[in-house]
């Protein structure tokens, strides 16, 4: 530690005794000064020992000793023995009143003894700080060459700096460690510029410490410390040290996660291809076997942190990127949940018309967006006609248009159109049934139907018209 006043006076060989503001001994000091100048406090910054034999006492005691504490000085060292037989007393008083320590230094004790204590200490507190980096940064590159590097690290990082730390991702979600004040920190992490950046600001009389992870203009993440007293040099050392060795992971990370991406996307190609055997040996070898025929194609459709959770569900199953979604391929009695992403499912097929399947499920993936549904399979297309086909918007539009000369005639109270063209569509045209269903005569019916094809200028005895008829009344309803 930096030495104190106590360890100064402590020392029997120094001889020192105190004589004002002995309430602040444990006052660090930075360096040792001596001056005889009636101001010296231009040449000092702050935490010294000022040395001196009192020269300057006729010019005012007490304006001295307030311009030392003003200035920030650790204490006042009064030699006496030459230009004063004492420490003077307004010098005492003065000290005593600002809680300034006045140390008194005899004659047999020579200046320099004081300042080589002060520079021994120092030195061995500087060597004794770079010893601790250095054992710092070795065991936090031994953390971060094991296994959950990411983990290691950070609590390497914490215990050596006996401070909280945390690894947050680019979305300010934690990778690892934690943080008492999580909230607060991630306000701040939008004052960091891109790329390489730090900062630092103060909660709750705790200091925290920011460093993006990343390499140029990319931040793949923040590392964070805090603690309530600040960090020093070699702190500062240790940290910068823990944040490059993570950014070496994120991107090593990175690289290896693009290559596995590529990797999976040719492997795709090949199962497509019909290269199934080629294909199960090399995901034999890197992943495990691949799923046992009859297969289902699951495609998955959402937010990129989505998609990216999907891969890391997606266990044995074999999987990979494709367009603008992920590819999964379970087997066909397999339940898979994707929870927050949109999923179309193929029937189930061999791998030798894996790529039917693959249209399939693109199929059944488009259904599901267009409908909002979170998953869609491919038979229930089927199941549900040809409705579940279009699009609801473009639908919508297509029947308000065509049944709009309908409405605004019903409307008038003049009649029921719409209830009457629905009777007689769904009973094929046939009079006597769809008057019977709607509780009227025939002749009614008939004059209604000849009002529909007026109003719409259609020929309603078109296969074509009804048919488009029948699909505007069930997109209608």
């Amino acid at each position: 530690m930096t030495p104190t006043l106590a360890a100064l006076v402590d020392r029997p060989d120094l001889a020192l005794r105190v004589l004002a503001g002995a309430e602040h001994l444990d006052r660090p000091v930075q360096w040792v000064h001596t001056s005889e100048l009636a101001d010296p406090t231009a040449f000092l910054e702050g935490g010294e020992l000022l040395l001196t034999t009192g020269l300057w006492v006729r010019s005012g005691a007490t304006a001295y000793v307030q311009r030392l504490h003003a200035a920030g000085v650790a204490g006042l060292g009064f030699g006496t023995g030459l230009t004063h037989a004492a420490v003077p007393t307004t010098v005492i008083k003065a000290a005593d009143a600002l809680g300034l320590p006045v140390i008194e230094v005899p004659r047999q004790v020579p200046f320099i003894a004081i300042s080589k204590a002060v520079a021994k200490a120092v030195a061995a507190e500087e060597y004794a700080a770079v010893t601790r980096a250095y054992q710092a940064q070795r065991a936090l590159t031994s953390a971060a060459v094991r296994p959950n590097g990411v983990r290691g690290v950070t609590a390497q990082l914490a215990r050596r700096l006996k401070a909280w730390a945390v690894v947050l991702d680019p979305r300010g979600q934690v990778r690892a460690g934690d943080s008492p004040v999580l909230s607060e920190l991630l306000r701040e992490l939008p004052r960091l510029d891109p790329g390489p950046a730090s900062l630092t600001f103060e909660s709750a009389g705790v200091e925290i410490a920011v460093q993006t992870l990343g390499v140029g203009a990319r931040v793949r993440g923040y590392l964070a410390v805090g603690r309530d007293t600040r960090l020093t040099r070699a702190d500062q050392q240790v940290l910068t040290t823990a944040a490059s060795l993570l950014t070496v992971g994120f991107e090593q990370s990175q690289a290896v996660e693009t290559a596995t991406r590529r990797l999976r996307g040719g492997l795709l190609r090949l199962l497509l291809a019909g290269e199934t055997a080629l294909v199960a040996e090399i995901a034999a070898d890197l992943w495990g076997e691949l799923p046992a025929a009859p297969v289902r194609v699951v495609l998955a459709a959402g937010p990129p942190r989505r998609l990216q959770a999907v891969l890391e569900q997606a266990g044995d199953a074999f999987h990979a990127p494709y367009q603008d979604s992920v590819l999964v391929i379970v087997e066909a009695d397999a339940e898979l949940s994707l929870p927050g992403l949109q999923v179309g499912v193929s029937d189930p097929a061999e791998y030798g018309s894996l790529d039917r399947a693959l249209k399939q499920a693109q199929r059944a993936l488009a259904a599901a967006v267009r409908a909002d549904l979170p998953v869609t399979r491919f038979s229930e297309l089927a199941d549900d006609g040809v409705l579940r086909l279009v699009d609801p918007e473009v639908a919508g539009v297509f029947a308000d248009r065509l049944l709009a000369p309908l409405v605004e005639h019903d409307a008038t109270g003049r009649g029921e159109l719409i209830a009457s063209l629905r009777a007689w569509l769904a009973h094929n045209g046939q009079w006597d049934p769809a008057a019977a269903a709607l509780g009227v005569h025939r002749h009614t019916l008939r004059h209604r139907i000849a009002k529909v094809g007026q109003l719409l200028g259609r020929d309603l005895d078109a296969a074509d018209t009804r048919a488009e008829l029948w699909l505007a009344l069930r997109l209608r309803d």
